[in-house]
């Protein structure tokens, strides 16, 4: 292949990685059902009586969050993966901009501000991910080890769900916030999945398997629902942390 072609071809490959896409969720289910100890969410609005239908999504226009939607913002990268909304192109494996999720509740910013023994929390506290020049952090690559050794038996490999199981990567960004996460893993959920009503999500809360993790398993989830990583063992991820270890210890052994 000539030196031209090649070229061609790259400047074919990088216009086209620019695209930028709006996936959207419709709204959750009776709060209800979330089970013992899950907090109540608050419905996105309806559209009113008469409204026109929401023009379907176009490749390649600019994705915005529809402030009455469950929606994800994200951007294609260079590599094909869908990641956060950034400005310009985006190299392989490396987020930039601000990413921001919907939820009944309200947006919530997934952006990295503080880290705290070893895990990123954004600016209100929440636990998120980083994923930087194709590196993941420790923490959420903590989660994606503890996800595929307690919770995907049920909820399936890489968040995807099952047919008895809903699809966690998706319920975070679309219809449970952080402190509803943790309540369910910790209470448990009745009636769980689309099978039988006798279905039961068990409590996890005493698991310290899981519950010394939640956090990491949280942050997990947020990657695969923005299409931050993809599926699988992610490729890279940083170091453990001396503060990590010291918190990881604590709890494990507390």
């Amino acid at each position: 292949m000539t030196v031209s072609m090649t070229a061609s071809v790259l400047a074919i490959s990088l216009s086209l990685a620019s695209a930028a896409f709006a996936q959207t969720a419709a709204p959750p289910a009776d709060p209800a059902a979330a089970g013992a100890g899950a907090a109540a969410a608050t419905s996105a609005p309806a559209a009113g009586a008469g409204a026109p239908a929401a023009a379907a999504p176009v490749r390649g226009a600019p994705a915005q969050i529809d402030p009455t939607k469950n929606s994800v913002e994200m951007q294609v990268n260079a590599a094909g993966s869908a990641v956060a909304t950034g400005v310009g192109a985006v190299a392989p494996g490396h987020m930039t901009g601000v990413a921001k999720i919907n939820l009944p509740g309200g947006p919530q910013d997934l952006s990295p501000a503080a880290m705290e023994n070893g895990r990123w929390y954004n600016a209100e506290g929440i636990p998120t991910f980083k994923v930087e020049d194709g590196v993941l952090d420790y923490a959420s690559f903590s989660g994606y080890r503890r996800y595929h050794a307690e919770c995907h038996v049920c909820h399936g490999p890489d968040g995807e769900g099952s047919t008895y199981a809903p699809a966690l990567k998706d319920s975070v960004v679309h219809r449970l916030d952080y402190y509803q996460f943790q309540q369910i893993v910790a209470s448990g959920m009745q009636n769980t999945g689309s099978g039988s009503a006798n279905q039961v999500m068990p409590a996890f809360g005493t698991n310290k398997n899981v519950w010394c993790y939640v956090d990491d398993i949280y942050a997990y989830l947020l990657a695969r629902g923005t299409e931050a990583i993809p599926r699988g063992r992610p490729a890279q991820k940083a170091e453990k942390s001396d503060e990590f270890a010291a918190q990881e210890n604590s709890c494990m052994e507390g």
